[in-house]
């Protein structure tokens, strides 16, 4: 799994969007929370504002999606410059059109969960997705506290798209810091959000740097293990 850092700009200074994306220019992805007061208790951005980004950095934007009528929002914000769109499971009325609807416009298509709401009844769906998000706080508010009994959850998912032997990126999202990073890395994930940990620190590159340290280290010792106990398997 190769680790990837996803500043969410909902931690940065929105009068100063533009700066603080060239801040973090060394991240993978630029995240972007799109809230509507509906789906979720707080409104953020839309449309205009992600056409601005896309014209203010050259880090790719990944825009999660926390808002009612996803169906017919979700194929504008290809259009206005993301590179991942992420809809929401519980908002959406054909996750498979819709998917395949993002991935038609040319960018990846990404289904979130809320903490409570499993992933097996989604099995079958899983190809047709790019990347899955595994809620670890719930969605609405930066700056939650990580919920750790999320952990199993994003274990099981690791499996099920092991299983089915995809290509498909697993990401966390909410209360990722140095000091969660290397037990969502450890359960499986590789894709990881991080508002606070970023953009409330003095050198957001710096920070950025550190969380991919932490969460490629983890990441390696679970490799190793997990082909240690396949070999002892095999031996005996």
């Amino acid at each position: 799994m190769a680790v990837q850092i996803n500043p969410s700009i909902l931690s940065a200074d929105f009068a100063r969007l533009a700066d603080e994306a060239k801040a973090v220019e060394g991240a993978d992805w630029l995240h972007v929370d799109v809230m509507d007061n509906h789906f979720v208790p707080n409104l953020t951005l839309g449309v205009p504002i992600v056409e601005s980004l896309s014209r203010a950095t050259d880090t790719p934007l990944d825009c999660h999606l926390m808002i009612e009528d996803v169906d017919r929002w979700a194929p504008q914000y290809v259009e206005a410059g993301a590179g991942s769109v992420t809809f929401h499971a519980e908002a959406a009325a054909a996750p498979v059109r819709l998917a395949r609807e993002i991935r038609a416009k040319g960018a990846r298509a990404s289904m979130a969960l809320k903490p409570a709401t499993p992933i097996e009844p989604y099995e079958d769906l899983l190809p047709e997705l790019d990347m899955l998000l595994i809620m670890t706080v719930e969605p609405g508010f930066g700056g939650q506290a990580f919920l750790d009994i999320m952990l199993p959850k994003i274990r099981r998912t690791r499996e099920l798209i092991s299983k089915h032997g995809l290509d498909l990126w697993l990401q966390v999202d909410g209360g990722v810091a140095e000091a969660t990073i290397e037990r969502c890395a450890e359960a499986g994930a590789d894709v990881f959000v991080a508002g606070s940990a970023v953009f409330g620190k003095d050198d957001p590159a710096a920070a950025v740097r550190a969380l991919r340290a932490k969460a490629e280290g983890a990441a390696a010792s679970h490799e190793q293990a997990v082909s240690a106990a396949a070999a002892w398997a095999c031996d005996h």
